[in-house]
């Protein structure tokens, strides 16, 4: 029977990974097979992750990335290609939070977010995808969405609205590129444990949050590996358009 998380022969690009669930993702996708691209602004912490990957084995090359400059993404693009050989795996992952009410938000947080999480994600997407177009072997975009995208709380307007945005982006691209072969879907994690949020989640206001979780817990970033290899590998052949919450039952109930 075939391993059909087995990414044996494929390269991946993984934005905003110099830390949390980018980093994350690129340690899953390398023990699966695949060589990866690690994308960020801080090169250090690409440094230091690539040599993580490789003392267990697998291949990382780190490639300064700023997914809000579109030639810093078709620089990053060029050299991960050639490296590593065509991509056929993109992780759109790079995101910034926000935290003001709607009525004291400035114009400069809406920008800066909606800049990086959203146009930044479809900024790679439309480079790695024209990469995969011209390749001809077809390929997997996973945008990283949320489901504050999917459901309302408070002081996140801006990002919510990007995420909800990403969700629009991934069915959108999954309609046009379904004639080549290029899969486009999107997980929508819940509230996983990083070290970003560490401290807020286990505040007297993350308690509050984690009461309302139906399995009761946070999640952890190793909760969303299943769904990553799914969508990155051949068992999701017949997947496109898709929206994958992970969040332990949370948009069940009202946040």
């Amino acid at each position: 029977m075939r391993n059909l998380h087995d990414l044996e022969g494929h390269a991946a690009i993984v934005t905003g990974a110099s830390s949390g669930l980018g980093a994350h993702f690129a340690k899953t996708l390398a023990a699966a097979g695949a060589r990866v691209a690690i994308g960020a602004r801080r090169v250090d912490r690409l440094e230091a992750l690539a040599a993580e990957i490789e003392a267990a084995d697998g291949r990382a090359l780190p490639v300064a990335l700023d997914v809000n400059d579109a030639g810093s993404i078709a620089e990053a693009v060029r050299i991960a290609e050639e490296e590593l050989g065509p991509i056929t795996i993109l992780v759109n992952n790079a995101g910034v939070p926000s935290s003001s009410r709607a009525l004291d938000m400035e114009e400069e947080e809406w920008d800066r977010v909606l800049d990086t999480n959203l146009k930044g994600a479809w900024l790679t997407a439309r480079e790695v995808g024209r990469h995969m177009m011209k390749h001809g072997q077809g390929g997997r975009i996973i945008n990283i969405a949320s489901v504050l995208g999917i459901t309302a709380a408070k002081r996140v307007l801006a990002y919510s609205a990007s995420k909800l945005g990403m969700i629009a982006l991934t069915r959108t691209m999954a309609v046009e590129l379904a004639d080549a072969g290029i899969r486009v879907n999107a997980i929508a994690p819940g509230y996983i444990v990083t070290e970003l949020n560490h401290d807020f989640l286990h505040s007297k206001a993350g308690e509050r949050i984690r009461a309302r979780v139906p399995l009761g817990r946070f999640g952890e970033a190793e909760d969303l590996d299943g769904i990553l290899l799914l969508l990155a590998g051949s068992g999701a052949n017949y997947i496109t358009g898709a929206v994958f919450t992970a969040d332990g039952g949370l948009t069940l109930s009202a946040l």
